[in-house]
This record gives C-alpha cells, structure tokens and sequence, in this order.
C-alpha cells in the first residue's frame, strides 16, 4: 500500500493573543442561510475560525472588511467590536467552525445595539 505525501497548508498565524490562560476550547459548527447576518457582537475570549461552505464577509471596528471564501481561517480578538460576519451569498449557505478559546465559564458571544 502506497501513502500519500502529507502536506501541510497554513491557513493563519496570529501573534496577538495576550496572555491569556484558557480552560477549554468550545468548537462548535454554524451555519448560516443565504444572505444571513450576525449583527454587531463581541466575544469575551478570542475565537479562531474556519470557513468550510461558501463564503463570509468578517468586519473588525477599525479594520476594512475580508472576504472569506471557503478554507479560509479568521481571528476574532476578544472584547473587540465585530461590526459583522455575514453570509457573502444570497443563494448558498455559509458553514464554518468556530474555535472559543475560553477562561473558565463565560458566554460565547455578546450581541451589542448599534
């Protein structure tokens, strides 16, 4: 039996991780319908991600907007406004999974009014 050759591909390094002790990591796998938006939000730790189907639109305050098709790894820096994170498509759904880094128990995310 022949193996294959492994390769490996970086998707995101980030060297802007405080010190930060984290507990846990919650992976969860989300989808979004076609045109679907989160609104804005923040995260109370950081959170890693990679987008599986389609494509997302990520939006940090002070940042311009990325394009996210799918393979694509984002960062989310914690307590940081997230202006959006959208489905790029009005016709196909949009699947990634998103890595919280958590301290002990907090909540994954916090919505915010405008």
């Amino acid at each position: 039996m022949s193996l294959g050759t492994i390769t490996r591909r970086q998707l995101l390094t980030t060297t802007l991780l405080p010190n930060k002790s984290v507990t846990s990591v919650d992976v969860r796998e989300i989808v979004f319908e076609p045109g679907q938006e989160t609104g804005l939000h923040k995260h109370p730790c950081p959170v890693f991600g990679y987008v599986a189907e389609g494509e997302a639109v990520l939006e940090v305050r002070g940042h311009a907007p990325q394009r996210l098709p799918a393979g694509s790894a984002f960062y989310e820096p914690a307590e940081t406004i997230i202006l959006r994170f959208d489905n790029a498509s009005h016709e196909k759904r949009l699947k990634f999974i998103a890595f919280y880094l958590l301290e002990g128990s907090q909540p994954l995310i916090e919505m915010l009014s405008e």
